[in-house]
Order: structure tokens, then C-alpha cells, then sequence
């Protein structure tokens, strides 16, 4: 073949690659009707999406030591996370988990390519596994809905039609008020949902977006949110090596194509793809797996399922296309375990145990202890120095906490409470408390003092804590 021929043949193999498929030449959106899909893979996920919606409707109402499974309450910056409660204070530990969850992602991509999308993401979930079925339920498979849409209004059309979106709309109110749960909390859920609009107009229209927002993207926006909002697929194009296992077309042993019959005599060698395009049908991003590796491709096993279904069908092995790696196809190699994934590994552990240092080791109280804004230091009559000090309690639990502040140093230190109210920081809260510290001038051998504070819970040290005293300065002596 001449280079021109080559360079033909690679411009068109590669042709797929200038468009997507749910958008025409025109720039006009493709309406995808995909296949319905069965087989061995989609009943493993049914059984994990039952796992999974089950967690989700579930988790609200979940308790982990008395308190929320997960509560990611932004407005009040009150985050609790397998029952252990984050604030703002923490946010370091916050950037630390992000930072780790981005890791395992990168580390579980290049192992494992979209295996999230297809059998974890909510997108994927709700529309596939949720919507989808309804719409097969009402409408019929992808011929059935197509002659439906092209139909023209009639009694029967309006009743499905309807019927459908009623039910859509039903289930995006559903989705729309757990998500909300995990905001705000289920008791105020409740009391939104239990009280007139008027009395919580706030979370009323919260409720109203979140459930307009869910509608739009699996009744209308579908496929769309996982080919041009959702960043992963463009993420797996850098991450992605040949050693990834992904759901792969095994394009040494299908090719040629060919119509083939069971049982039937073959004159010419053919692959064992038949050409059926079966494939093509059940993709729910409406790609051809055959072509390769695709950003549009979510993992989710149905032209696995319809493949092996045709296989058996023509007397073929099953596995044309599977979980497998481009090197396992063209190398008969699969290596799970390379540098690469040594190497992430080796960092997120690293980060795991890091994070869960700081997590386990984290006080139940956070002192922060500052001198009163505007003031420097008071020489009192009896020969001492006082510097008046705001210490702040942040009770990270979800019991009353009673405190006592005690000055441990230096020994010539005294500690005076400002007022008669008992130190007892409130669940979940904050409390300031005014103290005076007095040292006596001749105590004084710098400028600057560092004291040293303990908290305590009864007899129980919980946390420690340092302050800087102002004293007069000191003339050298000549």
C-alpha cells in the first residue's frame, strides 16, 4: 500500500475522533435510544445499584455514634464525615482528604479506567439503572420509543408521555430532598416539607432547584453530563496507559468482519465479529466500542453483555469484548501490577496514614487563646503586670462540655477568671471566656513571656495551649 493509501486508511480509521456521536454534522443534538441491555454483567449491576440507591435513600437516616453517617452542611460550615464532625478550623484536614481522594482516583484509573462511572457514579445510576428501566417500562425498547417519538399525538401517546415525566419528576423530588438531607439534616427536612413554604422560603426554593436541576439532567440532559460536563473522561485520556484495564474490543482476534454462521464452512479467514453492531445499539453514549478507547465510553458493560449474547449464538468464544488491557490484547500480557501503580500506592499511603494520624489524634476541644484586641499590658499597684487575655472553646462533640482553664507556667503566674459563669462550652458551639494574667514585675526577665495553659475536663488534661505576656521592657545595665 502506498503512504497515501496508508495515511487514507489511518484518516479513517481515526475519523470517529473529530465528532461525538450525539451531535450531528449540523451541530444538532443526536437523540440516543439505547438497546435495552441484559445479560450476566447488568444483573451484577442491578444487584450493586440496589447496594448503592439503598445507601444513598438510607444514609440521611444513618447514625455513627449518635451523629450523622455524613452531613455536609455548607451554609452552617459544619461537616461530619462517618460520624466524626469537621469545622472550618479543620480545613486543613479537608484539603488533606481531597488531596487523598484525588490520588486514589488517579491510582484507581490507571489500574482500572472508568470502572467508577459504569458501576458507581450517581449519573450513571439514576439514568441507566433508574430512569432508563421507567422509560423501557412505559415506552418499550429503543424501536418502540423511536416509532412512539415519531408518532403523532394521540390519546395513548399523551398517556405515556405524561405518565413518564410524572414519574420523573416524582423521582428528581425524591433525589432532590434526600440531597437535601445531607445538607441541612433530616429533622429540617422535615420541618420544610411538614411546614407552609413561607415559614422556610429558603429551603423551600433549595428543594425547588435541587429538584429542577435532577429533572433536567436525567429526563433531558442525560448521556450529555458524562460526554460534555463531566471532566473524568477527559482526565482518563492523561491517565489512561496500556496496561489499564478497561472494557476493550479485542480487535486481533474480531477482525476481520464478517457475516458468519454457526456451524457454517468458511472459504475466507474472518474475525469473529459478525458485524452485527449490537454493540453500537446498547451504548447509552451511543459510541462504537470497536473503534477504541473513547472519552464517551462510561464502562458499563452492556456491549459486553450483547457481544458475548451473539458469540454464543454463532458458536464464537465469548470475550470479543471484556475487561482487558490494550497490552493483554496485542501482548497476551496483563500486568496490574507496574512502577506506575507501585508508585501511587507508595503516595497514598502515605496520605492515608497521614490523614488518619491527624483524625484519630484530633482534641474533641480547640483552644484558640489571644489578648484582648487593643490592649497591651496594666502595672498594677501591688507591683504586677496583668495582661487581659479572649480564650475561645470550639466543642467539636455533640455534648456540653464543663472546662476549667488552668495556668501552668511560669510558677509565678496567676490566673484570674473575669466573671462568675462557669466555663461550659455548648455542643457543637463556641464560647469566649475573659482572663486576666498577673505576674510580678520583678518576675520579669524579658519582654515577652510565654505561658503555658492546660484545659481540662475534671481531672483530665485534654488539651494544651500557649499564650504570649507583655511585660515592661527591660533596660540593660551599663
Amino acid at each position: 500500500m502506498s503512504n497515501a493509501g496508508q495515511d487514507n486508511l489511518y484518516q479513517f480509521d481515526e475519523e470517529f475522533r473529530d465528532t461525538i456521536a450525539t451531535v450531528d454534522a449540523e451541530g444538532k443534538r443526536v437523540w440516543v435510544y439505547p438497546k435495552k441491555p441484559s445479560g450476566p454483567f447488568h444483573i451484577r449491576r442491578i444487584w450493586v445499584t440496589v447496594f448503592l440507591l439503598a445507601l444513598f435513600f438510607g444514609g440521611p437516616f444513618l447514625q455513627v455514634g449518635g451523629r450523622p453517617l455524613l452531613l455536609l452542611n455548607f451554609f452552617e460550615r459544619k461537616f461530619i464525615i462517618l460520624g466524626h464532625v469537621f469545622w472550618p478550623q479543620d480545613f486543613f484536614l479537608l484539603a488533606l482528604t481531597l488531596i487523598t481522594l484525588f490520588v486514589f482516583v488517579i491510582l484507581f484509573t490507571v489500574a482500572f479506567g472508568r470502572l467508577w462511572c459504569g458501576w458507581a457514579c450517581p449519573q450513571t445510576i439514576f439514568m441507566e439503572m433508574v430512569y432508563r428501566k421507567i422509560e423501557y417500562w412505559i415506552e418499550g425498547d429503543a424501536n418502540e420509543q423511536r416509532r412512539l417519538n415519531q408518532a403523532p399525538w394521540t390519546g395513548a401517546k399523551i398517556v405515556k408521555k405524561a405518565g413518564k415525566q410524572l414519574i420523573f419528576v416524582a423521582i428528581a423530588v425524591l433525589i432532590a430532598h434526600t440531597a437535601m438531607a445531607y445538607l441541612i439534616g433530616v429533622d429540617q427536612v422535615v420541618d420544610i416539607v411538614s411546614q407552609p413554604p413561607s415559614a422556610h422560603m429558603g429551603g423551600f426554593i433549595g428543594l425547588l432547584i435541587f429538584t429542577g436541576i435532577f429533572y433536567g439532567v436525567f429526563a433531558w440532559f442525560r448521556e450529555q453530563a458524562c460526554i460534555v460536563v463531566c471532566p473524568y473522561g477527559r482526565l482518563q485520556g492523561v491517565l489512561l496507559v496500556k496496561d489499564s484495564i478497561v472494557v476493550a474490543y479485542d480487535w486481533i482476534r474480531g477482525e476481520p468482519r464478517g457475516k458468519i454462521k454457526k456451524h457454517a464452512v468458511e472459504t475466507e479467514k474472518k474475525g469473529d465479529c459478525i458485524d452485527c453492531k449490537l454493540c453500537v445499539h446498547v451504548c447509552p453514549t451511543g459510541i462504537d466500542i470497536r473503534n477504541g478507547t473513547q472519552l464517551e465510553c462510561v464502562n458499563c458493560t452492556a456491549c459486553i453483555d450483547a457481544c458475548d449474547e451473539v458469540m454464543v449464538k454463532v458458536d464464537r468464544p465469548k470475550g470479543l469484548i471484556r475487561y482487558a488491557s490494550f497490552n493483554s490484547i496485542e501482548k497476551g500480557k496483563t500486568r496490574l501490577v507496574t512502577p506506575r501503580i507501585m508508585g501511587y500506592a507508595a503516595v497514598l499511603t502515605i496520605l492515608v496514614s497521614v490523614l488518619s494520624y491527624f483524625i484519630f489524634t484530633r482534641a474533641d476541644i480547640e483552644t484558640t487563646i489571644l489578648k484582648a484586641p487593643g490592649t497591651l499590658y496594666t502595672r498594677l499597684e501591688d507591683g504586677q503586670i496583668s495582661n487581659l487575655y479572649t480564650i475561645e472553646f470550639l466543642n467539636k462533640t455533640f455534648d456540653d462540655m464543663p472546662l476549667d482553664v488552668r495556668l501552668e507556667g511560669p510558677t509565678a503566674a496567676t490566673l484570674m477568671k473575669i466573671g462568675a459563669d462557669p466555663v461550659v462550652v455548648p455542643h457543637e458551639g463556641i464560647l469566649k471566656r475573659n482572663f486576666m494574667v498577673k505576674i510580678p514585675e520583678s518576675e520579669l526577665s524579658e519582654t515577652r513571656t510565654v505561658l503555658q495553659f492546660g484545659i481540662y475536663q475534671g481531672d483530665k488534661k485534654i488539651v494544651s495551649a500557649k499564650a504570649r505576656f507583655v511585660g515592661p521592657m527591660k533596660l540593660k545595665k551599663s
